[in-house]
């Protein structure tokens, strides 16, 4: 036990000096400065380690940058609050959305398209209209499922009440794991919408704040802020149904692929990637409604990565690309 400490040891001793010989000398000074932004602080052996994840992070960043620069994709890069991270350790925990099985999908009413002669507006976005509260921050929670319900949840409230109140994260990750989801461990958006409908209400965040942690139920009546009494799924894989749901119903739950070190580091733009799956969605978000930009169609999507990340917490994503990253894979909606 003891020779395998002291190999432990030896070995982080040695890595620690690899990387410090290998580090950019440049990037001395924008490192602590990063590290001083973000709170971050390491001992020795761990901090050598970071740098040297920083300083990859940040070379892919410029790499993929000069390529967009000369047209080569369209959406940037930048380095944010996920910098230390490898996209292993990023996608690990940040992203909590559960991959549901086949039997679970089909056991809920799956919604199809509405009426074909309905015409759909050429854009839609539903911060214009109210529906929409400031962008929120999962923190170091797996948790990312609970946003995207309570993004739905106080979309359709304020549909119904012209009242747009934000709703209790955290009780969602207290209290539905009876109906199946794991808190911080990760969950599917049905199940949120069938503990809100179970339990007959869901709180105001004022009268339930988020804590990014596991924590006993602590449901209050008192602060209950709205009901719901069903959930649909929007067809399967189905852009143009998901573009009918977003134009007559409101914000949307999705789950998408977000796997990629390009998720991790988006900045603006239209969010193209072609090593996306259709399949295997990894986040939780919320569609606020579509539109065009240089030729391209996009999806508005908002993510609970705080405004620090993406464009001031959003993402455009894809749209009318072949279902890229599972847009439209996963999408369901409350019924109030």
């Amino acid at each position: 036990m003891e020779t395998s400490l002291v190999r432990g040891y030896v070995l982080l001793s040695f890595l620690a000096l690899a990387f410090a010989q290998m580090f950019d000398p440049l990037l001395s000074e924008p490192w602590l400065n990063w590290k001083s932004y973000h709170g971050r602080e390491y001992m020795q052996k761990e901090d050598s380690y970071r740098r040297a994840v920083w300083e990859k992070n940040l070379k892919t960043i410029q790499l993929h940058n000069l390529g967009y620069s000369m047209g080569k994709h369209s959406f940037d890069l930048a380095m944010n609050q996920f910098g230390d991270m490898t996209t292993e350790e990023f996608h690990q925990l940040m992203n909590g959305f559960q991959q549901p099985d086949t039997e679970h999908l089909t056991s809920t009413k799956d919604v199809s398209t509405r009426p074909k002669s309905l015409k759909l507006p050429g854009s839609v976005d539903w911060r214009d209209k109210g529906y929409v509260t400031p962008v929120k921050n999962q923190g170091a929670c797996g948790s990312c499922w609970a946003f995207s319900s309570t993004g739905a949840l106080e979309g359709q409230t304020f549909k119904k009440t012209g009242k747009l109140v934000s709703l209790s994260e955290q009780n969602l990750v207290d209290c539905s794991k009876a109906e199946g989801n794991s808190g911080c461990g990760g969950g599917w958006m049905e199940n949120a919408f069938k503990y809100v409908s179970d339990n007959n209400g869901i709180d105001s965040e004022d009268g339930y704040p988020y804590t990014a942690t596991d924590d006993p139920c602590n449901y209050n009546p008192n602060y209950k802020a709205t009901n719901c009494t069903n959930y649909m799924f929007v067809s399967e894989g189905n852009e143009t149904a998901l573009a009918m749901a977003v134009a007559t119903i409101g914000p949307i739950s999705i789950a998408i692929d977000a796997t990629h070190q390009s998720f991790q580091f988006y900045h603006h733009g239209v969010y193209y990637e072609p090593d996306c799956t259709d399949y295997t969605m990894s986040h939780a978000v919320l569609i606020v409604g579509y539109g065009r930009k240089s030729g391209k169609n996009y999806w508005i999507v908002k993510n609970s990565y705080s405004t620090s990340w993406g464009d001031k917490g959003y993402i455009l994503m894809s749209k009318d690309k072949m279902n890229n990253c599972g847009i439209a894979s996963h999408a369901v909606y409350p019924v109030i």
